[in-house]
């Protein structure tokens, strides 16, 4: 008995008094992904709040006398006069390289069956873009591996390029193509020893893709051996609108955990016209005023907050974003299209007729641009393709003209003989994305005169064969390409000799 009571008195001993303060609230209904929650005075923007059986939801609508949470969970369970609780945690993921080489959700959990995420780091979804004195000016290259890109319209670490165009006209190839550029680059400079030598990591936020498209896109980079330096967040089309909203966000954070940290990080938004749609569903069910083409008013901040969390930091990393935007008929002049067009620093614009005419990647000339322009060039690519975009631009107005006109004077003839070259050369598989070196060697193969005596239909053929041939027999002035970044005579002429040793073994 003694025994019995001296159990009671430890426990009411143990009996805190105190008063603790908890903000709760009850659910008045939930529809569609979204709950109306009474009661949570003390609600933040943006909070975590906690549901009955560990659903998680954010808090997005902040009224006068309910609250709307989007619930990231299974609403399923939850019901009305269930009890709401907040948090007191703004919306964060798990960061570092710990995240490398794995498929998570837009929540940082992992989806990929390879165990939790070895991550102690944690980073608000949401969080302020550096402002104007912390950054610096965009300067160092950031190689795609596609020649059509590195030579004309070049990306700069800390710069936001979009990538625009029709469905299926490859721009998810481009930015596949840029991370496996990025991880081969990574694996030669950090087997290299240099000290000075900065690996990009990559970032990769599928939204609103079906699971099929993802899972053929973790295959690519996996073949490529570019996985372990990529991280992917997955939002797909069967996951719920609030999810693909978040997930750009959420991949941001990860990104800025490389660029806090004094690293360079790269990141494809694949797609964003998807993830407007999911906000706009999002937005229509919390019932904000719809605007035109029934998105609500504040769709450009919802892209403008994202992308310029990209930058290159002073003292710090930099964050590149290439976001996707897929457009209708070609139509750029489209609501979001020119949303996020006047957000970026430059397009690469696909066009569909060339894709169809077999000319991939279908970069092109006129519509593109890159803001940054040659300032992210090394100096042998201004030197040996400085000329190309003019000569392009020029050969596609030529072409359309020559169709309707029968006799052509010799110098016209010449100009679209060029031009023709200039887009075979520029032909490239997918998932085969070509050194900054080797593409230096094939345009002054052009400048050269190397592809003027042959078939045009055999350019791309030759090129491959140049290439091919520099790669097994000139490691060492390949090499010296990369380290000195610039042709000088001496350069020149070796690679000459090399060419002509070429052409003899070639016929």
């Amino acid at each position: 008995m003694s025994t019995v009571l001296a159990q009671i008195e430890s426990q009411i001993a143990k009996l805190s008094s105190t008063a603790v303060r908890k903000n709760t609230g009850f659910i008045t209904a939930v529809a569609d992904g979204v709950a109306k929650v009474n009661g949570l005075s003390d609600v933040m923007y943006n909070e975590m709040v906690a549901f009955p059986g560990g659903v998680i939801g954010i808090a997005l609508n902040l009224g006068e006398d309910e609250v709307g949470c989007v619930v990231l969970g299974d609403v399923s369970q939850l019901k009305q006069g269930d009890e709401v609780q907040t948090t007191g945690k703004l919306l964060s993921v798990p960061v570092g390289k710990g995240l490398l080489g794995r498929v998570v959700d837009a929540l940082g959990n992992a989806v990929d069956g390879k165990g939790a995420i070895d991550s102690t780091t944690f980073y608000p979804v949401e969080k302020i873009a550096p402002g104007i004195m912390a950054r610096k000016s965009v300067n160092q290259p950031l190689f795609t591996g596609i020649m059509a890109i590195d030579s004309m319209i070049p990306i700069g670490r800390g710069q936001r390029e979009l990538i625009i165009g029709d469905r299926g006209t490859g721009k998810t190839t481009i930015a596949i193509d840029t991370i496996i550029n990025q991880a081969n680059i990574n694996r030669v400079g950090l087997a290299s020893g240099d000290a000075s030598f900065r690996p990009v990591y990559s970032i990769y936020v599928a939204i609103g893709q079906k699971n099929s498209n993802i899972v053929r896109t973790i295959a690519a980079l996996e073949a490529a051996g570019a996985l372990e330096f990529t991280c992917i967040v997955a939002a797909p089309a069967a996951d719920n609108p609030a999810n693909q909203y978040l997930a750009p966000y959420s991949g941001a954070a990860i990104g800025e955990w490389f660029m806090e940290n004094g690293m360079d990080a790269l990141i494809v938004y694949d797609d964003l016209s998807k993830h407007a749609v999911a906000y706009r569903q999002i937005s229509l069910i919390l019932k904000r005023p719809s605007g035109r083409e029934a998105y609500p008013g504040d769709v450009f901040y919802l892209h403008s907050r994202l992308l310029e969390r990209a930058a290159r930091l002073d003292g710090k990393g930099s964050l590149t974003a290439l976001p996707i935007i897929e457009t209708l008929a070609g139509d750029v002049s489209a609501y979001i299209p020119t949303n996020v067009i006047s957000i970026t620093d430059g397009q690469i614009f696909l066009e569909t007729d060339l894709f169809n005419q077999g000319i991939r990647p279908a970069v092109s000339v006129g519509l593109s641009v890159s803001r940054v322009g040659s300032a992210a060039q090394i100096k042998a690519t201004k030197q040996v393709g400085g000329k190309l975009k003019g000569e392009l631009a020029q050969f596609r107005e030529l072409a359309a003209f020559a169709q309707f006109g029968s006799d052509l004077d010799a110098k016209t003839k010449a100009q679209l003989d060029r031009g023709s070259r200039i887009v075979e050369l520029f032909k490239q598989p997918a998932f085969n994305p070509i050194s900054i070196e080797l593409q230096a060697v094939t345009i002054f193969a052009l400048q050269k005169g190397y592809y003027d005596g042959i078939d045009i239909k055999t350019v791309t053929k030759t090129s491959a064969s140049i290439r091919e041939f520099f790669k097994t027999r000139q490691d060492a002035l390949l090499t010296e390409i990369r380290t000195k970044a610039a042709l000088d005579k001496d350069l020149e002429a070796k690679i000459i000799t090399a060419l002509n040793a070429w052409k003899s073994s070639n016929g």
